[in-house]
């Protein structure tokens, strides 16, 4: 494990709303490095090394654009863009680092800028389920966020975290553990704001997940919820026969009326549709840092208001809701 992040992490957090709960979670998070670690851990781990003397001067986080390339020697910018790329794919973002320009899959800002007026983040802390590269974790600290954690337990996402909280001086309340919130204990009501984004769709049991999410706030405290839905009146559910958009871990695609619903039902009041976007080729695409297949290549070619399957092209919409 990187001993250092997560030491510090477990000691911040000893006196937290979080500390009863941390042996627990230190050893799911030992138990799942030591059984499905990642065969390019040490070497992911070896590049973060090599890299730490570069800490940057220049620091804006509401565009993470982190450094200059005056600020580093040829040599320091051929070894970062390299240690970069060894990270792809690179999917939340973008980052601008020491002018290297990273254009990842999703325009993660985009997102970001749909919502931020629809929350209020001042002095909270902050869970963010599914973070992949901690992206949005770094925005949610620069709306006034008290900290933040962050969760995914795809473990090249930990290691993207890793190097752009390196270059950011690891000062800054902003954490990551490779783990799932089911690695998480219930009921710990140590988060004001959790946020689930892109992660509902891909559970079998959707009720099971926004119960999940609510045992983590306070009563009072607040859900950001976007997700996959489909047009439809009150209790229309698409559940695809197989892939949806070329996925197999697709499972329910509610209505947006259904998913109020189902918020309802589990004890949350408020529940507010703050934003609903269908997703283009512009905000989700291939790039140098992620060669994979993206959307366009999940859209019919003759329609791309469908997937390729013919079910409804994905349409993605934001809720945010209290819990009772």
């Amino acid at each position: 494990m990187n001993a250092e992040h997560f030491n510090k992490f477990f000691s911040n957090f000893q006196t937290s709303s979080l500390g009863p709960y941390l042996d627990e979670i230190q050893k799911n998070l030992e138990h799942l490095l030591e059984h499905k670690q990642h065969g390019k851990w040490h070497d992911w781990t070896q590049g973060i090394q090599k890299i730490v003397p570069i800490t940057a001067q220049f620091k804006n986080l509401s565009t993470m654009s982190i450094g200059k390339k005056e600020e580093i020697t040829d040599v320091e910018y051929q070894d970062l863009y390299h240690f970069l790329e060894t990270l792809i794919p690179w999917r939340k973002g973008p980052f601008h680092l020491f002018d290297i320009e990273i254009e990842t899959e999703w325009r993660s800002d985009w997102k970001w800028d749909r919502i931020k007026d629809h929350i209020d983040l001042s002095n909270k802390t902050v869970l963010d389920v599914g973070c992949g590269s901690g992206y949005h974790c770094w925005r949610m600290l620069d709306e006034g966020a008290k900290w933040v954690l962050g969760i995914d337990p795809t473990q090249v996402y930990y290691f993207q975290f890793l190097l752009i909280k390196k270059m950011l001086g690891n000062a800054l309340p902003v954490y990551f553990l490779p783990i799932g919130i089911e690695h998480i204990p219930k009921h710990t009501q140590a988060f004001d704001v959790v946020f689930s984004m892109g992660v509902l769709y891909h559970r079998k049991s959707p009720i099971e997940h926004l119960e999940t999410l609510r045992s983590q706030l306070p009563k009072g405290g607040t859900l950001v919820l976007e997700t996959l839905v489909v047009d439809g009146p009150l209790y229309h559910v698409l559940l695809p026969k197989d892939r949806y958009a070329q996925m197999r871990n697709v499972w329910f695609l509610p209505s947006t009326s259904t998913l109020q619903m189902w918020l309802e039902r589990v004890g949350f009041t408020d529940v507010t549709l703050v934003d609903i976007n269908q997703t283009t080729v512009e905000e989700q695409r291939t790039t140098h840092w992620m060669p994979y297949q993206s959307l366009t290549d999940f859209l019919k070619p003759s329609n791309s208001d469908l997937t390729i399957e013919g079910y409804p092209a994905p349409k993605r919409a934001f809720f945010t809701a209290k819990r009772v």
